[in-house]
Formats: C-alpha cells, sequence, structure tokens
C-alpha cells in the first residue's frame, strides 16, 4: 500500500535492519496521534535486475517508478504541511499526478493512487491554495468505486469521500453535499470499531458532527428522501449523544409536515414518540426544555384533531402551561407558547363548552398579538388565529363585535401574506366561515358570495388528498346551504349535498370529523326531506365503523363512542328507512347502528368451519390473526404509560391492517363475498327461527315497532301516541316508582307502578300484540324476542300489564307475559350468533357462586346467600356435575376460572352497574371485582346457561343505550346463550322465592332421574312461569326485575 496521504511521523531505519526481516511481513509503530498508535505492516522484496522475455523486468521498474515518485511527493506533502508553502503542495501534486499517469486502470495499487493525489488537492483546497473541489471529490470517488464492500480499505475510502464532501459542503453550502455525506457516515461508523484510529477522526465535531449538525440546519423536507435522511441522521446520533434531542425534533418536524399534508395517524404517532424522547432528554433545567414541551403539545392537539383522544388535549394544556412558565415576559419566543396554549383551550371549549376556556384562549392570543406587532414575521399567523378564537366565541356565544373583529383580523392577516404561503388556504377559509356568518345574520348576498370564491381558491391551492380540502368542502356547504336558506335555490341545496359528501368521503382528514360532517348531512337531509338521507346515515355507519376499529381497547373504543353520544343515529336512520317505505333496510340500518362495540369485539371470534373446509390457509390466517388482534387488544388495555400506549396502538394498527387484508382476501372468494359485513336482512331474520323478534325503534322523528317475522317481510307497527319525550318521562317515571317501591311494604299496593304497567300496554305494547295476534296468527304462549333501542332500553316492556278486568267480569284482562313468553336481545346478530354456538354442546356442569360477605367497603352483607346456594344446590338435577364456591373460596380469580369450566352458572352476589365507565360493572367477590371486562376478555364457546342473581346485572349504559353494555349481555358475548339478569335492585331474601319457582319449572322434566338433558332454551318459560308463581309471595318490582336474555 502507498498510503493515505496524512503525515503521522518520521521512523528512520538502516537497510540492514529492513532486510534482516527476509520475506516475512513486520509493523512498524508510530508516536501516539489522538490516543491511538498507528503501525504500518510492510514486507521487503528484492529485485534483481535481469534479463527477462516476458517482461517483468519492465514491470518491475515501472513500480520502482511508482514508489520514487510516490514517496517524493510525499515528501513534498510533509514539507507542505509543516510549513505552508504552495510550491510544495504544486511539487507534490505533481508528483501523485505523474505517478497515477504511470499506474493503469488495473495496477493493484491504482485506488491508492487516486487517493494520494486527492488529498493533496483537499489539503491545497481547505488551506485556500487550490479552488477546484470538484475534480478531487471525482477522485474520491473513484477510489470508493476500486474499495468495495469487504474491501480492507473500503472504510477509508468512506472517510475521505465525507471529508471532501464536508469540506464543499463548508465552503459552498451545498445542501446535496451533507446529504451524502450523512448517508456515508451511516454506512461507515459502523466499520471504524471503538479505538481505532479511523474511529477517532470520523468520530468528533469535524466528522460526523459537523455533517449532524449540518443536515439539522436543513429546511424540513416532508419527502420519503428527506425523511429518510432525518432518520440516518437520528442513528448517527446514538442515546448519550448531545445531538440526539435536535435530531429527534427534525425528523418531528419532517414527518409531521407529512402527517399535516396526508393525514396519515402513524405519522402522528411516530411523531409523538419522538417528542416524548425530546422532553425526556432535556431535563428541568435544560436550556432547550421549553421548545420541546411547546413541540410535542402541538403534535397532541394535531393528533386530538384527528383522532378525537381527550388524554392528548389534556396532557397537550399542561404541557403548554409549562413550556408559557419557561418563557416569561420578554422571552424571545413567549408569542408562540401563547398562540399553542390558546389554540389547546379553544380545542377543549369546542370539546366541552366551558366559557373560561374560550375566555383564557382569546386573552392569550390577545397577548401574543402584542408580541407581534405591525412588521413581525409572526405578525399575519397571529392575527389569523385571533381572529379564530373570536370567530369560536361567536358561533357558540353569538357576540356580534366578535365576529366583526374576527374578519377585520382575517383579512389583514391574508393582506399580509404571500400567494405562495403553505398556510395561506387556512386563512381564506376561516374568513369564508366568518362571512358565511355574517350572512346568515345580516342576510348581505355578498358576504356568501365572497365566501364561496374563497372557499374555491382555497380548494385551488391544495393537493387533491390534503387533508385541509375536508375544511374547504364543509364551508362550502355552508355556504351553499346558508344561501338555500334565504334564496331557496334548488341548486343551492344539490351542491351543499356534493360538498357534504366530499368532505365526509375525504379520506386524509381524521375520522372524528368526517363523522360529524355525515351526522350534520343527515339531520339537513331530514329536515329539507332530501333523497340522500339514508346515504347519509349509511355513511356515519362506515366511517364510525372505521374508527373505532383504530382504537386497541375495549375501553377506547366506548369512550370514541361516547364522544357522539346523543347522536341516535341507527335509530333515526332506521325511521328514516321506515319512513321511505323501505322496512328491510330499516331492520339493517336499526341493527349496523347498534351494539358495535359487541359487533367489532365479535369479529375476531367468528366460527369459520364453512371456511376451513374450503380453503384452510384462508382460514388459519385469519384465526392466527384474529389472535394477534385479540391479544394486542387486551394488552393494551391495561397500559398506563403514554408513550408505552402510543407504541401499543401503532402495533395494534399494524396488526389490524393485516387482518383486514386477510379478511378482504376471504372476500374474494365468491360464496364468502360477504364475510364480516353488515348482515343483511336474510340474515337477521334467522333471529326469528323460534319466533317473532320485535325492534322497538324511538327516534326523535317517529316512534315504531318493526316486527320480524319466522319468513316474509317486516311488519310496521307505527306507535303514533309515544314520542321521544314521552318515553323519556316514562323512564322517569319508573325510576322514582322503584325507588319508591323498594322502600315499601311488602304487602302495600304497588299503585305507581300499576299505573306506569298501564301506560307500557297501552301505549306501546297493545298496538304490537294487535299484529301478533291478527296479522301473524301468533299462538299464545309462543315466545317472542323484544329488542328496544334508545329511550325504550330503559322500560321495562315485558311487564307491560292492562291491570283490568274482563267487560265479561270472568277475570283480568291478560298481560303481555299471559300471551307470550318474552326475552331479549341486544341485537339480532347476538341472538343469531347464540344459536349458531347451540351446536357444540357438551355434557353439562353445574356451577353456584355466592359471595355474601364481601371484603370490606363493598357492600353490605347478604344474610340469604348460603341458603339460596343451598337450594340452588337441591334443584338442579344430580346428572349434572355440580359444585359449589362460596365465602373465600368465591374470589374473582375462583369465579371466573369456574366461569371458564362450567357450561351452567348461578350467581348470588352483589351486583353494580358503573355508570361512567360500564366495562367496571361488577360482581362483588371476597377479594377484587369480577368485571364486565373480564367477563369479556373470556371466550367459553360452550358455556349454555347463567342465572344472574345480583342487582342491576341488566342495566345498560346510558349515555350510549343503543351499545347495550351491561353484566349479562357480556355473559352472552364470551359465549352463555341464554341469562337471567337484572334490571334494578334484588332483595336476596325475596329473590330466593323467584329462583326456587325458576329452577323447580326449568328441571321438572329431570327430577327424580326422569329422561332428557338439561335444555337452556326453557329459560325464558321457567322464568315466565317462576313470576307467576310467586305472585302472592313476590313484590310487583321483584317479580319484574327479572329477564330473560338469549335463546
Amino acid at each position: 500500500m502507498l498510503g493515505n496521504g496524512e503525515f503521522i511521523g518520521k521512523l528512520k531505519m538502516s537497510w540492514d535492519e529492513l532486510l534482516d526481516h527476509g520475506d516475512e511481513p513486520f509493523d512498524l509503530s508510530f508516536p501516539s496521534v489522538r490516543g491511538v498508535h498507528p503501525s504500518l505492516t510492510l514486507k521487503v522484496a528484492v529485485v534483481h535486475a535481469c534479463d527477462n522475455q516476458n517482461g517483468a523486468l519492465s514491470d518491475s521498474l515501472v513500480d520502482c517508478e511508482i514508489a520514487r515518485e510516490t514517496d517524493a511527493g510525499h515528501a513534498r506533502f510533509a514539507k507542505y504541511a509543516t510549513r505552508n508553502r504552495v510550491s510544495h503542495l504544486n511539487h507534490a501534486v505533481r508528483h501523485f499526478q505523474l505517478v497515477l499517469d504511470q499506474c493503469p486502470a488495473s495496477h493493484p495499487d491504482y485506488a491508492t493512487a487516486l487517493t494520494n493525489l486527492a488529498w493533496a488537492r483537499l489539503k491545497g483546497y481547505i488551506r485556500n491554495h487550490l479552488q477546484d473541489i470538484d475534480a478531487t471529490i471525482s477522485l474520491f470517488r473513484d477510489a470508493l468505486a476500486l474499495r468495495p464492500q469487504r474491501h480492507p480499505d473500503h472504510s477509508l475510502s468512506l472517510y475521505n469521500l465525507t471529508e471532501a464532501l464536508n469540506w464543499r459542503h463548508n465552503k459552498k453550502g451545498t445542501a446535496a453535499d451533507i446529504r451524502e455525506a450523512a448517508q456515508l457516515y451511516h454506512e461507515l461508523l459502523p466499520l471504524c470499531p471503538e479505538g481505532t484510529y479511523l474511529c477517532s477522526i470520523a468520530a468528533g465535531e469535524n466528522g460526523v458532527d459537523y455533517v449532524i449538525d449540518g443536515c439539522n440546519n436543513l429546511p424540513t423536507d416532508a419527502s420519503d428522501e428527506g425523511i429518510h435522511l432525518r432518520r440516518v441522521v437520528l442513528e448517527l446520533c446514538p442515546l448519550g449523544h448531545q445531538l440526539r434531542p435536535r435530531a429527534l425534533h427534525e425528523l418531528a418536524q419532517a414527518v409531521e409536515a407529512r402527517f399535516v399534508q396526508h393525514g396519515s395517524i402513524d405519522d402522528i404517532d411516530e411523531v409523538i414518540q419522538f417528542r416524548r424522547e425530546a422532553v425526556f432528554l432535556c431535563p428541568e433545567g435544560h436550556a432547550d426544555r421549553d421548545g420541546h414541551l411547546n413541540n410535542l403539545a402541538d403534535s397532541l392537539v394535531l393528533r386530538f384533531d384527528h383522532q378525537g383522544k381527550p388524554n392528548d388535549l389534556d396532557e397537550a394544556i399542561s404541557l403548554n402551561e409549562e413550556a408559557l412558565r419557561l418563557r416569561p415576559v420578554g422571552h424571545e419566543s413567549r408569542d408562540f407558547s401563547l398562540d399553542n396554549l390558546g389554540r389547546a383551550f379553544i380545542a377543549r371549549f369546542n370539546k366541552r363548552g366551558d366559557i373560561d376556556d374560550i375566555t383564557q384562549a382569546i386573552s392569550l392570543r390577545r397577548e401574543a398579538l402584542t408580541l407581534c406587532p405591525p412588521g413581525h414575521p409572526h405578525h399575519d399567523a397571529t392575527l389569523n388565529n385571533l381572529a379564530s378564537a373570536l370567530q369560536t366565541r361567536y358561533d357558540k356565544l353569538d357576540v356580534s363585535e366578535d365576529l366583526n373583529e374576527a374578519i377585520d383580523l382575517y383579512r389583514e392577516s391574508l393582506r399580509l401574506t404571500r400567494h405562495d404561503h403553505p398556510q395561506r388556504h387556512v386563512i381564506l377559509f376561516n374568513l369564508s366561515s366568518a362571512l358565511c356568518s355574517r350572512f346568515t345574520q345580516t342576510q348581505e348576498n355578498e358576504d356568501v358570495e365572497e365566501a364561496i370564491t374563497l372557499c374555491q381558491e382555497s380548494l385551488a391551492a391544495l393537493s387533491s388528498l390534503h387533508p385541509d380540502r375536508y375544511f374547504s368542502y364543509m364551508w362550502l356547504q355552508v355556504a351553499y346551504l346558508s344561501r338555500y336558506r334565504i334564496l331557496h335555490d334548488p341548486a343551492d341545496l344539490s351542491l351543499a349535498i356534493e360538498n357534504f359528501r366530499l368532505a365526509s368521503r375525504h379520506p386524509t382528514r381524521g375520522f372524528p370529523q368526517r363523522i360529524m360532517e355525515a351526522i350534520y348531512w343527515a339531520r339537513q337531509a331530514e329536515v329539507y326531506q332530501h333523497e340522500s338521507a339514508l346515504e347519509a346515515y349509511q355513511m356515519c355507519f362506515e366511517l364510525f365503523d372505521s374508527h373505532v376499529m383504530t382504537r386497541s381497547s375495549i375501553i377506547s373504543r366506548r369512550e370514541a363512542a361516547t364522544a357522539f353520544r346523543g347522536q341516535s343515529l341507527s335509530v333515526d336512520a332506521a325511521s328514516c328507512a321506515i319512513r321511505s317505505g323501505n322496512l328491510r333496510q330499516a331492520v339493517e340500518l336499526a341493527e349496523q347502528g347498534r351494539g358495535q362495540q359487541w359487533s367489532l369485539a365479535s369479529r375476531l371470534r367468528t366460527p369459520v368451519e364453512d371456511l376451513e373446509s374450503a380453503n384452510p390457509k384462508l382460514a388459519h390466517n385469519y384465526l392466527e390473526l384474529s389472535k394477534l388482534v385479540s391479544d394486542a387488544a387486551q394488552s393494551s388495555a391495561t397500559i398506563t404509560d403514554r408513550a408505552a400506549a402510543d407504541r401499543a396502538a401503532t402495533e395494534y394498527r399494524r396488526l389490524t391492517r393485516r387482518w383486514e387484508a386477510a379478511v378482504a382476501e376471504i372476500r374474494d372468494l365468491r360464496v364468502f363475498s360477504r364475510f364480516l359485513l353488515p348482515p343483511l336482512y336474510e340474515d337477521l331474520q334467522a333471529a326469528a327461527r323460534q319466533g317473532p323478534v320485535i325492534i322497538l325503534i324511538a327516534s326523535q322523528y317517529s316512534c315504531s315497532a318493526l316486527i320480524i317475522p319466522m319468513s316474509g317481510d317486516p311488519h310496521h307497527v307505527p306507535l303514533p301516541s309515544v314520542t321521544l319525550a314521552d318515553l323519556t318521562n316514562l323512564k322517569d317515571r319508573f325510576t322514582r316508582a322503584i325507588r319508591h317501591a323498594l322502600r315499601m311494604n311488602p304487602t302495600e299496593l304497588r299503585t305507581d307502578l300499576i299505573v306506569l304497567s298501564r301506560i307500557i300496554w297501552d301505549e306501546i305494547m297493545l298496538p304490537i300484540v294487535n299484529v301478533l295476534e291478527h296479522v301473524l296468527k301468533l299462538k299464545r304462549r309462543s315466545r317472542i324476542w323484544l329488542c328496544p333501542t334508545a329511550a325504550f332500553t330503559s322500560i321495562p316492556l315485558h311487564a307491560a300489564n292492562p291491570f283490568q278486568t274482563k267487560a265479561d267480569r270472568s277475570g283480568k284482562e291478560p298481560c303481555l307475559e299471559d300471551l307470550y313468553i318474552c326475552s331479549y336481545t341486544p341485537t339480532l346478530s347476538a341472538l343469531v350468533r347464540s344459536r349458531q354456538l347451540m351446536k357444540k354442546r357438551v355434557p353439562p356442569s353445574f356451577v353456584a357462586i355466592g359471595q355474601g360477605q364481601p371484603g370490606g367497603g363493598k357492600g353490605k352483607a347478604l344474610l340469604a346467600v348460603d341458603s339460596e346456594l343451598e337450594l340452588v344446590h337441591k334443584l338442579v338435577p344430580a346428572t349434572a356435575y355440580r359444585t359449589t364456591i362460596s365465602g373465600d373460596a368465591a374470589t374473582r380469580a375462583g369465579a371466573l376460572e369456574a366461569l371458564q369450566q362450567n357450561t351452567w352458572v348461578h350467581l348470588a352476589c352483589h351486583g353494580k352497574q358503573d355508570p361512567a365507565q360500564p366495562y367496571d360493572s361488577h360482581f362483588v367477590m371476597k377479594d377484587e371485582r369480577l368485571t364486565l371486562l373480564d367477563i369479556m376478555e373470556r371466550d367459553i364457546p360452550h358455556a349454555e346457561f347463567a342465572f344472574l342473581s345480583a342487582c342491576h346485572t341488566a342495566v345498560g349504559d346510558e349515555e350510549t343505550p343503543d351499545e347495550v353494555i351491561h353484566l349479562a349481555a357480556g355473559l352472552q358475548f364470551s359465549g352463555f346463550k341464554s341469562v337471567v339478569g337484572t334490571l334494578w335492585e334484588v332483595d336476596d331474601a325475596v329473590a330466593q322465592h323467584v329462583v326456587k319457582a325458576f329452577y323447580t319449572n326449568m328441571f321438572e322434566d329431570l327430577k327424580d332421574g326422569g329422561g332428557g338433558a338439561m335444555d337452556c332454551t326453557k329459560a325464558a318459560w321457567a322464568l315466565n312461569r317462576a313470576t307467576h308463581a310467586v305472585k302472592t309471595k313476590v313484590p310487583l318490582e321483584q317479580r319484574m326485575v327479572f329477564i330473560h336474555i338469549g335463546v
């Protein structure tokens, strides 16, 4: 090897010493340089000049000439290095150029000759003695090309090229050079072991740190190439590196810019991970902490806008407040923190409606504007931000001064903003929205015309998939609809509907905003009786389904659902279809919009026997991915650390995408084209195989019932005398009457309950019974299933009773439970699924679980529990394997194990519905609570029947009643096909009468060793018989409290 061109020291050695080594290679050591002792391995070869027919003599002489010229070049170069004379440099370059000219490209030392010349030229360029750096870089590139990976000098050539690129960047500021240097260092550093000389010169402020710093100062580039570069730079900054926080910030900026342009949730999640690490690396007292806190808060608000997670908003406000404290009056970046905290307060105001939030936001943004006077680079943006806060207050509080000031501020901001500014479109549609608001107030046509023009201009500035096109469509819709309300031009209504459609379908905007737009579309289509109403409702369901599917845990899915509480979409959609005369679609929509939490969860437990027969590979892949998704959802529910939760959510979405791809592949098979799609009426009618199912629709537009018969089309039963307000009033009256009855003497007449039961009969159930009797010709004592929706879910429909004597005085008029055996079902799909699972039956085993002495603070003692368990044990047939768990053994773990190992279960204990978080509804055990979430996470396909002798086990969630989230539904979901639950508080002593009568009827065919098998489908009949049998012993509210759910 001829050397790499760097002078590191001098050694003197005699020829005799040199020749003493013979043919063996030996090492020469030099004085320490940068803490490293350079060494050189030499091998002596003696060349004899003699005649040679093959030209060997000629080659040797050439090599000798190359060696002499190289040595002369190094000697001159060494002098240049120490004396800095241009003449020495010129001589060195001339010698090295001569060597290169004499070296053929095939010569083994050609790369070294290139390197020697390049190094001499580079040193001259560094010292401003030579100007041509481009030719020097070409020499280094040629040398690197001759030293591919695994070549011993590959790493050296990488370093040489980076040095040249760095110096050209240093002098010319060429961005491409620093980008290429970063890529080369990414390859180089792993090839430089710690402690080596090359490592010492590559790592440091003039090496890799210069490259990192140079890259960090490049403008933000949201392209794939730009983001890749930022990832490379971050890898050049391992943990502990002083430049890592800045590299994290720059990568986050690039990925966030891509998110703003394309709206991928994975991008903003990754940004937040980077920002969290940057904050962690800058603890209290660090000079850059305020900036990283501010950036993380800003990204959290972006994700909140896109995904609607309230935790993001709360955390953002907390971080912004800390950042603002670190930026007191006089701090150069205080205006940023004021603006960003104001933005977070506006978002929270829009979510929760607290006036203090919007007042504080306006105050913060006014202060920010004072810090950015005319001429300040942020003046235009701060004007827009203050205007946005004022307009938000106007929209909620109708203060006209706010609107006029907002319009003036928007106009000034727009005047100051360059036409090519990347955020100009935001000011355009903000001003448009304010002008629409003023048009509604003043009906000045110029305002709405300008609003439409501004929105169209904002659209023209944006790419077809830019997320902010959503806002342009939305405000165009507002403008056209506002003008339609005044001028009544049908073309305006059509244009408004088209922009509703474009906004709600815009794929790169977050689901929450698109859902709200679709809901508003449906509402306005209803108001103006537009034919697109059903399309809008369908869009709501599709978007909501996709939105909830992005949430990794059951808890977070409900959180997503409650964000749209009070919308009653499923019943309004069903009502719309009924009014349109499409009863089959009404059934489909009522089902699609209800119980979506159960529907999403049950997808991962869908039986695939038919698919396994048709395509075992696809079935295996689907089942495997379903388990992975399910496991990821369960594990994420227990994560409290926010950074870990974000990582888990990202992994969950990755798995979900794979699962969705597997589902799409299954649907490609013709026979499975509707696999896991919302069921059609023909599929849902299977729920009525053993008797009609009655869906009770409680909509703001109409209240009615749909009866699904065993065959044929559904029957519509209008309930003209019932309104939503009536049902709400009826529910409240029932709540008061039950509360009063529980305090009464058992023998006292329950007058209030009797009156309310008559109302249910007269106004709701009698019209339905007339259709069952006279149209469907349903025989008495047949089974029927009630599927209540919305406000109907809080009313005990099974208790409908005329409490009236027959006209001929021959007895009392029959009540609903005299006429039919009533059951409930949360959804039609739940009933269909339970019937399908009935095919998988195993020998019965019965467990009675009781806890009458819960731990401290968990409820009063239930003195009748032990005697109830004894009674149940006696009444269960001896042919079944029977066990009892009570006292200290009735723990959470013991109860869960018993649920999984037995097919029949009787539970006697305290039950509690949690109104704030229904998945925390629970049975009280000795140690811990047995929650609804615990039960849902178990898959018990062979389970058959559960009797829940506990309070509040079939009470739904008031905030999202159509999700039907309660303990009884949870047991049905986990595999129990038939469940007896309770609607309110149960008196454990009185309940024993019902329990005894129930099991006596349930097993009457099996007593004394009678033939047959335990049959959970008899439960509804047995409960009906039991409540009749105990009329004289049990007060009315304690008979009404028990309901049957399932097959």
